[in-house]
């Protein structure tokens, strides 16, 4: 029957027409349809958006389990396509490897307290920026754009050597409040992010705070808001909560001087105690200031210099109104950024400097303060507050407490197409397999390639590059980052 209806349908066989303007009319449509497709890929056509990722789903769930309902096949095996550099590493036996990292640690040697934390990640706040992390380096006419940060230094334990564990902001928020680092491709954008993590967060929950993130660019932006859900923060305060379009840039969110006043004000609400992270915005391209403080700060010599001035006075003013409030008395301070940005000086454009972020500690009662130049980076933000509020239970964490002064610093990143591992006297660049390259410590520039010297101390750090990735590459991938 179907087949003779379509025998009683008669086609009239017409010759398309292909002047100019139907070829007009064609290349209009292909502009407006292609132009659609990008702003519903990305959601919008700001530039505070992003098109979604995996992380993504997590924001519409409360349990983590149903974040695969809300994804689908093909979008994941887009967005995870090309992420080969998650793969089982077998280097050496796993017992040996956990010997060597030590990815459990333990603290007991400070007595348990429950001080609030409050922790700001900079955007793009490079340690060239800071003058108080640049005095002993002998750059010729160095200048600052810090003088708030500066001044806290002084009352502050602050590290003069810290190096970001990411190259991006979501990067930074990772290795920062998870302790997980991002190598050749990121872990948040892997596979892998969707699965129990031990992280601040959580320890702190279970001590009794209450939990918080603020970013003040539109709810989800970076994906800060998928994996703070992952995390289980408590609440995300982001644009629109704050619920005045006034004080939006116009590009990527609220100015940082309102956002930092509103981030105090709601912790003024808060029970006690509580842990709260703040990831800033105006530091940013296309780095412009509110109009109001045009010619305030001074441009300086990159793009950048005078939003940095602008996001160190919204601190200060931030600074001056905690003070009067109750909880600020009995509070820990920790100040990173997330990555590095543009770079002026010579001394950073080069290769062991580059990706470097300022580590600040301060609190109001004097507890932490002064200046260590050891290795310092990202992931040792998490171990470290563990032994200052004295929590005594074994937790997961490939960092280090940086007060404890038995193990040897170290910092571990991606950078160049290598991994890198720095301890001790030397640098190891390592491609995956072997170790290619070893540096002098001093040598920042990368200079002098001395693999044809090797000797033991070589030979350990290759070890010990060995086992890091290992043990990182189980722990992600076979979901091992819960509480041990």
């Amino acid at each position: 029957v179907w087949i003779w209806l379509y025998g009683k349908i008669r086609v009239e066989d017409t010759r398309a027409r292909c002047g100019f303007k139907y070829a007009g009319a064609s290349a209009a449509a292909l502009l407006v349809v292609s132009v659609a497709a990008v702003g519903g890929i990305r959601g919008d056509f700001k530039k505070s958006t992003r098109p979604i990722n995996i992380l993504d789903a997590s924001r519409h769930v409360t349990d983590l389990a149903h974040a695969d309902i809300v994804l689908n096949t093909p979008f994941s095996i887009i967005r995870t396509f090309g992420k080969t550099s998650f793969r089982k590493l077998d280097f050496m036996p796993q017992p040996m490897a956990e010997k060597l990292v030590m990815p459990v640690k333990q603290y007991s040697s400070n007595t348990p307290t429950k001080p609030n934390i409050v922790l700001f990640i900079l955007e793009s706040y490079g340690r060239e920026y800071v003058g108080a992390f640049n005095r002993d380096r002998g750059i010729p006419d160095y200048k600052g754009y810090t003088p708030f940060l500066d001044s806290l230094a002084t009352h502050s334990l602050i590290f003069t050597e810290g190096y970001a564990n990411g190259f991006k902001s979501i990067h930074g928020m990772s290795s920062v409040i998870a302790g997980i680092p991002s190598f050749k491709d990121a872990f948040t954008s892997s596979p892998y992010p969707k699965q129990e993590i031990q992280s601040l967060v959580s320890v702190l929950k279970d001590e009794g705070y209450y939990t918080a993130f603020f970013h003040g660019a539109p709810n989800g932006s970076m994906g800060f808001l998928g994996f703070a859900n992952i995390l289980g923060y408590d609440n995300y305060f982001g644009k629109t909560e704050y619920a005045n379009d006034a004080d939006f840039d116009g590009v990527w969110g609220i100015w940082d001087e309102p956002f930092f006043q509103y981030y105090s004000r709601e912790m003024n609400k808060m029970q006690q105690p509580f842990f709260t992270t703040l990831f800033s915005v105006s530091s940013h391209e296309p780095y412009e200031v509110p109009d109001k403080y045009h010619g305030v700060f001074p441009k300086g010599d990159v793009n950048i210099h005078q939003t940095i001035g602008y996001t160190d006075m919204a601190l200060q003013k931030f600074f001056a109104t905690a003070k009067k409030q109750p909880w600020y008395d009995n509070t820990i301070f920790i100040i990173v950024a997330d990555h590095g940005n543009t770079i002026f000086y010579d001394e950073y454009k080069k290769e062991g400097n580059k990706n470097t972020v300022p580590i600040m500690f301060y609190s109001p009662s004097s507890s932490y303060k002064g200046v260590n130049n050891e290795y310092a980076q990202q992931i040792d933000i998490f171990p470290t507050l563990m032994d200052m509020i004295g929590y005594q239970k074994p937790f997961r964490s490939w960092g280090r407490s940086l007060l404890d002064n038995k193990t040897e610093p170290f910092v571990v990143k991606y950078g160049a197409g290598y991994y890198q591992f720095m301890q001790g006297d030397y640098i190891c660049r390592f491609d995956g397999k072997k170790a290619v390259v070893f540096y002098k410590r001093e040598d920042k520039a990368y200079a002098e390639n001395l693999i044809d010297q090797r000797n033991a101390q070589m030979d350990s750090l290759e070890l010990r590059c060995k086992a890091f990735l290992q043990d990182y590459m189980y722990r992600v991938i076979d979901k091992k980052l819960a509480k041990p």
